[in-house]
Formats: C-alpha cells, sequence, structure tokens
C-alpha cells in the first residue's frame, strides 16, 4: 500500500528532502512514496517506452523519456512522477524548474503522459486525470492491464482497459481500447500497436 507521511509540505521543501534511492511523489502537500513496482508493470512499462522511442526517432522528433524527472500542477502543492513521461525538449527552456529540479510545468512541454495501473489506482483514474487537464498535457493514457480500476472507468464486467485522455478545448474526451483494438494516439497517429500487444508485453 502507499504510504503518506505525515507531513504537509510545499514543493520547494519536498525537492530539498526528496532522497534519491526511492520514488516520490507530492499529493496536495503530502510526501506519498511510491511502492516498488512489479515485475508485469515494469514489464508493461519498458515496453511501451521502447515503442514510443522507436517512433519518435522515426519521425525525428526532439522528444525523450526521462526516468524520474517530475510532472508540477501550479493549481496545487503537487508533483507526480509518471510511468512515462514524454518530453518535447524544444521547449525546455521555458521550463523554470527544469535544469535544477528536472520538474516539468507547461503542458506545452508534455506531449504523452502514460501511468500504468497499480494498486493505487485511484490516483491515477481521479486525481493524475484533473491534474494533467489542469496542466493542459494534450495526452493521458491510463494501461490497465489487470483491469484494477472501478467498473464506472472500465465497465462491468471489468476487462483490461488502455484509456486515452485527449485534450479537446481544454478538457479530455476519452476512447478505450481493448483486445485487438488498435491504438489511436494524437502523438503517435502512425502508431502500429493494439491494446492486445500492450497486455502480452508482461512476462510469462
Amino acid at each position: 500500500m502507499v504510504q503518506s507521511l505525515p507531513k504537509t509540505i510545499n514543493f520547494a521543501e519536498f525537492i530539498q528532502w526528496k532522497p534519491d534511492n526511492k520514488r516520490y511523489e507530492l499529493h496536495d502537500g503530502a510526501i506519498v512514496e511510491m511502492p516498488q513496482p512489479t515485475g508485469e508493470h515494469e514489464d508493461v512499462v519498458g515496453f511501451l517506452a521502447e515503442k514510443l522511442t522507436l517512433e519518435y526517432v522515426r519521425l525525428k522528433r526532439r522528444y525523450s523519456i526521462p526516468k524520474t524527472a517530475l510532472v508540477k500542477s501550479a493549481s496545487s502543492e503537487s508533483a507526480y512522477s509518471p510511468d512515462i513521461l514524454l518530453i518535447n525538449r524544444l521547449n525546455l527552456s521555458n521550463e523554470p524548474l527544469w535544469k535544477k529540479e528536472s520538474t516539468l510545468t507547461l503542458g506545452e512541454s508534455i506531449p504523452l503522459v502514460i501511468e500504468v495501473v497499480s494498486r493505487n489506482w485511484r490516483d491515477d483514474y481521479y486525481k493524475k486525470y484533473g491534474e494533467y487537464e489542469g496542466i493542459g498535457i494534450a495526452e493521458y493514457w491510463i494501461v490497465d492491464y489487470l483491469a484494477m480500476g472501478g467498473r464506472k472507468f472500465i465497465g462491468n464486467p471489468k476487462q483490461p482497459t488502455i484509456s486515452i485522455y485527449i485534450l479537446v478545448d481544454g478538457e479530455y474526451q476519452i476512447s478505450q481500447f481493448r483486445g485487438n483494438d488498435s491504438i489511436q494516439s494524437v502523438a503517435f497517429p502512425d502508431l502500429n500497436l493494439t491494446a492486445e500487444e500492450i497486455f502480452k508485453s508482461v512476462s510469462r
């Protein structure tokens, strides 16, 4: 279970405190230690990172996928460490916190962010959904390969689902993909990938 430390702090205090050897996020001023991910979770993250990297290299885009960078909301004392954070390097000169804190605050710097669902699925579907929309991140994927999310998010009966939120006029609009559905991405419109291929990336 995700453990929240019993102190409310601001972002500057969080950055000064945060150790390098563990993964933490800041949720409305509360330090949250992220659990060690399972091997299957890392299989999915690694598979997607590889596919997206090949695609942006093919397209000759100035993108990168950092290991531990943060996304900070300007509207709250929150900072998240997404499973996959795609960076538009051409906009980094406009980012006030990038050089010293490897933190992004502008939607223009983030073409795509991905969260792979684990036990704290409510954060992905509720909290991070709202924060990423508010930041103005153009595309947000929730990859629920174990069908852990609530039925109102992934249907009844539950089944593995990829929810892709696209920012339209400042609000997210959702499309969902299951089985042999081909993923439809605005960031990578030529991406040749099905939901099932992503789900099958876990080690067996």
